[in-house]
């Protein structure tokens, strides 16, 4: 799947700015409990491209993620999107910057008013995939907001910081999806995914770099599971629910 890239740049132009281009401006996002700050890159020629930056240290403490994990594992889902074809993820890349180590990712231009609730009733071949991505990636924050529509009327998932716990923890407002059968075409993806995770190729050995064993292991067995039994688990409103909900 090709990555987005900045207006007028190749993906790997757009690649190395974002993990190498000097920081020169940029503020903190002030919605959400961690420290989130959209940046500004040096794009030469004075130019800039706009990303958003998640230092490990601006992390709250949670009892079920370890802190200082979350922006390792949004590049983990980033590289688990790519080597699936889908849901269309930001590039995004781990770099140090004006707080320390985390992750950057590509600023997608939206309407942040237009949210997975306006675009579920007639995109629901396309977020059929959010949702079993969210089970293989064990999302526990799919809130409406997390799905975003750019001027050129893709979609694209953001906010992967709670995943890849071992334990299960789903949590989604993609009720729609709880029961339904996941697409043919989507589980041919997983299959050649779990034939990846199955060796010591790269995506192993950068999954493994990002994750504990136990996470690692678990997620081998999720895939597993969605192969075995390929549908969206009926989930229960009363646990598997976000709050607030975008």
């Amino acid at each position: 799947m090709d990555s987005q890239v900045a207006v007028g740049l190749t993906t790997q132009e757009t690649q190395s700015i974002l993990a190498e281009s000097e920081v020169i401006g940029g503020q903190r996002i002030p919605w959400g409990s961690n420290n989130t700050f959209l940046v500004h890159l040096d794009a030469g020629e004075g130019r800039h491209v706009r990303a958003v930056y998640k230092p490990g240290a601006g992390e709250q403490p949670l009892h079920d993620f370890p802190w200082q994990t979350l922006y390792k594992r949004e590049y983990a889902a980033y590289l688990l999107a790519e080597a699936l074809g889908w849901p269309r993820i930001p590039m995004t890349v781990i770099r140090d910057g004006p707080a320390g180590v985390g992750s950057m990712q590509l600023y997608v231009e939206c309407d942040p008013n237009v949210t997975y609730f306006d675009l579920v009733s007639d995109r629901l071949d396309i977020l059929a995939a959010f949702a079993t991505f969210d089970i293989l990636t064990n999302n526990a924050d799919r809130k409406a907001g997390h799905c975003l529509l750019d001027g050129g009327n893709t979609i694209w998932s953001i906010d992967h910081g709670l995943t890849f716990h071992a334990d299960f923890k789903v949590r989604t407002v993609m009720l729609e999806f709880w029961g339904q059968p996941i697409p043919e075409v989507h589980l041919e993806d997983i299959k050649g995914v779990r034939d990846q995770l199955a060796t010591n190729g790269e995506l192993t050995a950068n999954l493994r770099e990002l994750l504990t064993d136990i996470e690692f292991d678990a997620l081998r067995q999720r895939v597993d599971e969605v192969l075995a039994t390929p549908v969206i688990p009926q989930l229960n409103p009363g646990h598997n629910v976000p709050w607030p909900l975008v």
